[in-house]
């Protein structure tokens, strides 16, 4: 398996750069990996596909306004600080942007209204990557200092920053958007409950890694990031009990993929994921709060996730990879050729796909 089999070719147009009204309104390709089979529909039809006693596993974590604008209070150059997370109450880890900003430099950030804070560059850690200690905690200035980030692909401007957050989010800590669950609405919500769907819910916290493509050419050699995944006892429990009365366990995004695979490899017991160990049968997941780097491609087995509601993700990305573990590698890209000639929106603010 080599990096450049998850490579495809996107016109860029193809890219969404809005996100569509209603959420519930893009479009949604179902493929059927057993068979190969697709189907196209609108993601407000997607109740169609779920039965009474599924259960689906949203990520409620919530996009914070990441992105800091400042200077260095030595020269008065200019600086960005893109936060990715925070280490302590007053320290955060990020990317820079700006020249010279090395070990010891004391940065200003404010917004332009008479807010400010100080801090300092305490770790250098490797290319833009910088850790702060701030003067004081920030996290109660980040709503006047922080403006929401847009992965990078996104060139035009947001006018509503909560477009960028699904409609559950709770949790704050994120860099991007677990973007699959941007297609639910409130009343799609209430209209899958009526029909007898579960729904259970996990936190992982994104960072912007998650965009990056795999450099190197074998992925097993791929550094994959660490992300804080929390799986609470009372979410478990509403998953295995679906599980052992036969309700399947839908993923909505990735992000949840990684919390519940990682809660199943700690209820088997397995330290190696690639190993052939089974699912423990009367408690498929357990509660979880830790840092994961659980990386899933073709060759990993499944343990706790049945289907997932996913969008379409960057070529030679981690997260093709992982769609192609649950799909088969000739699937997806068969899939997403379709896609492209159907001209789906692609990315964050694009379309969906329902694996079942």
């Amino acid at each position: 398996m080599k990096t450049s089999d998850f490579d495809y070719d996107l016109p860029e147009d193809r890219i969404a750069q809005t996100p569509i009204e209603p959420r519930d309104a893009s479009r949604l390709l179902i493929l059927h990996r057993d068979r190969g089979q697709i189907e196209h529909h609108i993601f407000r039809d997607i109740g169609n596909y779920l039965n009474p006693g599924d259960v689906l596993v949203f990520n409620q974590t919530r996009v914070i306004p990441a992105r800091l604008h400042g200077h260095k209070i030595e020269t008065g150059g200019k600086i960005e600080f893109l936060l990715l997370r925070r280490e302590g109450d007053q320290t955060w880890r990020g990317l820079i942007g700006g020249k010279g900003v090395k070990q010891g430099t004391r940065l200003s950030f404010e917004d332009g209204n008479g807010t400010t804070i100080d801090g300092t560059v305490i770790v250098d850690v490797d290319g833009p990557e910088r850790i702060v200690k701030f003067d004081a905690p920030l996290q109660p200035l980040l709503e006047k200092l922080g403006e929401v980030p847009l992965p990078p692909y996104i060139h035009t401007r947001l006018e509503d920053p909560e477009r960028y957050q699904t409609v559950y989010a709770r949790q704050p800590g994120s860099a991007a958007a677990p973007t699959a669950g941007l297609h639910f609405t409130p009343e799609l919500l209430l209209a899958l409950r009526d029909k007898g769907i579960k729904m259970a819910y996990c936190t992982l916290h994104i960072g912007l890694d998650t965009f990056q493509p795999v450099k190197v050419e074998n992925p097993e050699e791929h550094p994959m990031h660490s992300e804080r995944a929390i799986l609470t006892a009372e979410d478990a429990k509403i998953i295995n009990e679906a599980k052992l009365a036969g309700g399947r366990i839908i993923a909505v995004g990735t992000t949840s993929v990684r919390v519940l695979e990682t809660a199943a490899l700690h209820a088997a017991g397995v330290d190696d994921p690639y190993s052939d160990s089974e699912v423990c049968p009367w408690k498929p997941v357990v509660a979880i709060d830790e840092a994961t780097r659980l990386f899933i491609r073709p060759g990993y087995r499944y343990r706790a996730v049945d289907a997932l509601i996913t969008n379409f993700h960057l070529p030679r990305s981690t997260l093709l990879m992982l769609v192609s573990a649950l799909a088969g590698r000739e699937n997806i890209l068969h899939a997403y050729e379709v896609a492209v000639q159907e001209k789906y929106r692609f990315y964050s603010f694009g379309d969906a796909m329902l694996i079942i």
